[in-house]
């Protein structure tokens, strides 16, 4: 059985990967490694960051959590008294239907619909579907943070977009974590940002984590490839504060900082250094499969017979050496992944910074997860059957 560095040091070594860092916590052991290069030059380190994509949709959800144990949302609210665009949605007769063959919604989106990805926008398995493609409008790149209008102008925008299904009747990917970080400025009165470093980072010393990596810090922020291809340094898309600022996917960070995260969950929502940062009631929330076999086949093509929670998923079912019932978390599409299980105590964080051309894992990825749950290097194949 190779080490976790020799694990990554052969997808280095083939050009899969510019680099990665990578750490495994069991119990009380950490393991950590660094391959590669930030940019070509620059060798990756613990303090490295990265943009971690998808990664973010967790912290945003806690975020909306906090909210909701302030006592200023409840999670059966209609969302439409915070976000009035969308309080009157329309919905395709059928999936397949032309987006102008449109119900009005059975009921109002709640802020539970929103929290577990079931309000009725976004991704599903199949992208030819009318009113997917219509989203594609909409719903951009979140790799391309700055491809985005601002906040307002992308409700707007999504407000003539209408749902695939009614709201609770699906799982789909990505769009409701957009609108749980519009939400939560709406809520609080603070943007996004400002309110995740004042309510998650600070607490949890998440020193990195934040939309914009100022000059300063550009010396230790990765450069970005995709096709092989260089699609953004340190100086380019994260260098400025974005119109509207991602809850979805915005986020850069360190290992070090989703590690706190990943701590507090496994410790039910007591901050590292202490202090709570959630309930354990909330956590449980977080961690617990909401979904049903009906909503997994919509969105088969990202869950993987996965369920999800709150922004992240849950393994549901041992289908693969890694997968451990309870185990949450999620991966990024510029190539970062992170799962905690609770039934071992156990974190898993591998981040480097290559586009994802499919939701499905790459081998490198399913590599590591195979590593962190105790089994070793070995070949994992391809896909799942």
């Amino acid at each position: 059985m190779t080490d976790l560095r020799g694990l990554l040091r052969q997808y280095v070594d083939d050009g899969s990967l510019p680099g990665a860092v990578a750490l495994v916590t069991r119990g009380d052991t950490v393991e950590f490694t660094a391959v590669g290069t930030q940019d070509g030059t620059v060798p990756m380190a613990r303090d490295t960051i990265f943009r971690i994509a998808s990664l973010t949709k967790p912290i945003t959800a806690a975020a909306v959590l906090t909210l909701v144990e302030d006592g200023r949302l409840g999670l059966d609210d209609p969302v439409g008294r915070w976000l009035p665009e969308i309080a009157e949605p329309v919905v395709v007769r059928t999936p397949a239907s032309p987006i102008d063959d449109v119900v009005p919604a059975t009921r109002p989106v709640t802020v539970y619909d929103l929290l577990t990805s079931q309000a009725g926008w976004g991704f599903a398995s199949d992208f030819s579907l009318p009113a997917v493609v219509r989203l594609f409008d909409v719903q951009r790149d979140g790799r391309e943070v700055q491809s985005f209008p601002s906040t307002e102008v992308w409700l707007a925008e999504l407000a003539q977009v209408p749902m695939l299904y009614q709201p609770g009747e699906s799982w789909l990917y990505d769009t409701c974590s957009a609108i749980q970080g519009v939400l939560v400025a709406r809520v609080s009165g603070q943007s996004l940002p400002d309110f995740l470093a004042e309510r998650v980072f600070a607490p949890l010393g998440m020193a990195d984590s934040a939309f914009v990596v100022p000059a300063g810090k550009r010396d230790r922020f990765a450069s970005y490839y995709k096709g092989g291809a260089l699609a953004d340094g340190p100086d380019g898309q994260w260098s400025t504060m974005p119109a509207m600022p991602l809850g979805s996917g915005g986020l850069v960070g360190t290992v070090d900082d989703w590690l706190a995260f990943a701590r507090m969950l496994l410790a039910g929502g007591v901050a590292p250094h202490g202090g709570r940062l959630l309930s354990a009631a909330s956590v449980r929330l977080m961690t617990t499969d909401h979904t049903t076999p009906a909503h997994r086949e919509i969105g088969a093509l990202f869950l993987e017979g996965q369920g999800w929670g709150m922004g992240g998923s849950v393994d549901i079912a041992a289908t693969d050496p890694w997968v451990v019932p309870g185990r949450y978390g999620w991966v990024g599409g510029t190539g970062t992944s992170a799962h905690v299980v609770p039934a071992t105590g156990s974190v898993a964080i591998l981040f480097t910074q290559v586009g994802m051309a499919s939701p499905v894992a790459p081998d490198w990825m399913r590599e590591f997860w195979l590593y962190s749950a105790g089994g070793g290097a070995q070949d994992v194949g391809v896909g799942r059957d």
